[in-house]
């Protein structure tokens, strides 16, 4: 079996934080038993460019126990968690290509490597692994039978490559499904960017200016855990109803130019190009802190930032300093990558527990459909999300009402009036 990760030795010490992190991922764990028993992947190569984390190996073995060859890669140079890349060569078998921190041409090289297994179904995140596929592998893509993607820059990737019509078979937005990006991206990427921004600078948040760049599922989030932390926030936004939506929600709501000047703490969660441009970095005072939750660091524009720096030094941990010409000093947290990531754990399991379950649901659903699809993103099916959302209700013990035939009647009607 081929891998390239960085230490076999570190493999037990993965398995015992993967064994944590299962345990509060019930629902996945209900899959992995049905999956182990009726094998719906049975004969199915999958190709997955992932977050190398204890959940992701979770998501690895459910995948494998319904009966699926898997080949995992990083889908970030910064998030690999070196231990669980051991510990599923070690303990699961699975070829894993994925060293933390490897460099950009080792990055494709894994990319690559997993393509060449000849997957029948990728599984991205930020959809590198599809836009490789499409632009040096396009011979493959007639035995591919579908693809799945995690996260908001990978859909809107894919979105572009469908409209365009170069997109050579079907995708599942797996980001958009309601038990996704409601609770991943909200509370999922809230509690972790934190995390990440806290680990890296211990810094106390409390009675400092939080500038939060996007107002999306992540954004809020991300906004809510800072003001829970007693930080005073602005938002910025491109979009008048999300920067509506902020204002309602109470927080402050203003441009990146006028935000710049007077924040502690930047984070960008945008999914977007510079929004934070050197003209912003020459405006921000002395000790300002800035971190990416994006899944790209093209968030940050650290070319202008380096051009406008007269030094730059790593003075912690996950910590860059750079001394502008007017000699006040930025902190870039975690080269600009996603700091929840890169500086912290990512995700806590309970929520990757529903995106994952959409990720394993899904697989099945396109081993049974994806002859009737057409090369375009769809959404997750409404029946998956509903039974993952009772699912996760059930391992909560937590019971609902349901709808009476005459409640069901007359929803479904139009005669009953006043």
């Amino acid at each position: 079996m081929k891998y390239d990760i960085k230490d076999i030795s570190l493999a037990e010490k993965g398995r015992l934080r993967i064994e944590w992190a299962a345990k509060d991922m019930p629902v996945l764990s209900l899959i992995k038993k049905r999956f182990a028993k009726d094998k719906p992947l049975a004969g199915i190569r999958i190709g997955a460019c992932l977050h190398v984390t204890t959940e992701t190996a979770n998501l690895m073995a459910v995948l494998k126990a319904g009966g699926a060859e898997v080949a995992l890669c990083a889908s970030n140079p910064l998030s690999t968690q070196d231990d669980v890349a051991a510990s599923l060569v070690k303990h699961l078998k699975i070829p894993v290509f994925a060293i933390r921190g490897e460099d950009h041409d080792t990055y494709y090289a894994h990319i690559r490597a997993v393509i060449e297994t000849k997957p029948h179904i990728t599984m991205d995140d930020g959809a590198d692994l599809v836009s490789t596929i499409h632009s040096e592998y396009t011979r493959l893509t007639k035995d591919v039978i579908g693809g799945t993607e995690e996260t908001t820059t990978g859909v809107i990737r894919l979105r572009a490559m469908a409209e365009q019509k170069v997109l050579k078979y079907p995708i599942i937005a797996v980001n958009d499904a309601k038990t996704k990006h409601f609770f991943d991206n909200r509370y999922g990427t809230g509690q972790s960017t934190i995390d990440g921004i806290i680990r890296a600078t211990n810094r106390l948040l409390a009675g400092s200016i939080f500038v939060v760049a996007g107002y999306g599922w992540c954004g809020r989030g991300l906004a809510m855990r800072a003001r829970g932390m007693g930080a005073r926030v602005i938002v910025t936004e491109v979009d008048p109803l999300k920067a509506l939506e902020a204002v309602m929600d109470g927080y402050d709501v203003m441009p990146i130019a006028e935000a710049a000047r007077i924040g502690d703490f930047f984070c960008t969660v945008t999914g977007d190009i510079n929004v934070i441009r050197r003209e912003h970095f020459l405006k921000m005072k002395d000790g300002a802190i800035v971190a990416n939750s994006g899944h790209f660091n093209v968030e940050l524009d650290l070319e202008g930032l380096k051009e406008v720096s007269t030094k730059v030094r790593e003075i912690r941990d996950n910590v860059t300093e750079y001394t502008l010409k007017n000699r006040r000093k930025i902190y870039v947290l975690a080269e600009g990558r996603l700091v929840n990531l890169a500086a912290a754990e990512g995700h806590p399991s309970a929520v990757m527990d529903m995106s994952f379950a959409n990720q394993a649901l899904c697989c099945e659903f396109l081993t049974k459909e994806a002859k009737r699809l057409k090369k375009t993103v769809y959404p997750v099916p409404e029946e998956i999300d509903q039974e993952i959302a009772r699912m996760k209700l059930d391992s909560m013990g937590i019971k609902i009402d349901q709808l009476t035939e005459e409640q069901e009647k007359y929803l479904s009607s139009w005669e009953m009036g006043t």
